[in-house]
């Protein structure tokens, strides 16, 4: 009997250590997956809210900067290269340094959608902080309360009027942004023509970003930009 017990015990004992080693195995496999990819690399500055770090196209996550072909109206009522400024802006301050990135996720047009860092400072936070980007809600609220704070401070584009990023590239493809309804048409002749809401022609005018058509938030800024009221 005791014979037997000892070798029960030793048996008992030998699938405890292999039961806890499985779960070691496991839990390490469980971990290598979860844990994030992080990276690191020189930064050159694509736009305003894209960077390649170290040969890697990293959108950053939850903000939107105004596109490159983007402008804003001043409150003097003038058209000005917004889109253009920011980016600039970006290329000074975050050009050529080391950025760490922490991967998020990766978005449809096979970017890394990332979080990263400049000698400790949160790139995406320092953007939105200053005005220079919105928080891009839909994809996360981490940068909401920094844009609130930058609008009470009238930062950077809250000094301005502008699309939403994300309204200006719907507008590419012939939609309106919320708030922009005048068209900027091209004629045959390529004189550029303005539509406002309530003309003859407007609902017969399409706008195609191909034929470098585009859509005004104001006359004011059409006329700015070089356009010409359409006759009435």
């Amino acid at each position: 009997m005791v014979v037997v017990d000892f070798w029960a015990r030793l048996r008992a004992r030998g699938a405890l250590v292999l039961a806890l080693g499985l779960l070691a195995v496991s839990s390490l496999s469980l971990w290598a997956v979860e844990a994030p990819e992080r990276f690191a690399g020189t930064v050159a500055v694509v736009d305003g809210d894209t960077l390649d770090v170290g040969g890697t196209r990293v959108r950053l996550h939850a903000i939107d900067a105004p596109e490159m072909d983007q402008s804003c109206v001043t409150q003097a009522g003038r058209d000005w290269a917004c889109g253009v400024w920011v980016t600039r802006v970006v290329q000074d301050r975050y050009a050529g340094a080391k950025a760490q990135c922490t991967r998020v996720d990766t978005d449809r047009y096979g970017r890394t959608v990332a979080r990263c860092t400049v000698r400790g400072e949160d790139i995406a936070g320092w953007l939105v902080g200053e005005g220079l980007a919105f928080a891009y809600v839909k994809y996360g609220r981490d940068y909401e309360v920094l844009e609130q704070r930058a609008m009470r401070a009238r930062r950077g584009l809250h000094r301005v009027s502008l699309a939403r990023p994300s309204d200006h590239r719907a507008g590419r493809g012939g939609i309106a942004p919320e708030g922009c309804a005048v068209k900027g048409n091209v004629s045959a002749s390529g004189e550029r023509i303005y539509h406002v809401p309530g003309q003859a022609f407007y609902d017969r005018t399409r706008i195609s970003a191909r034929r470098g058509e585009r859509w005004f938030c104001s006359e004011a800024a059409a006329v700015a930009a070089g356009w010409r009221a359409a006759r009435r």
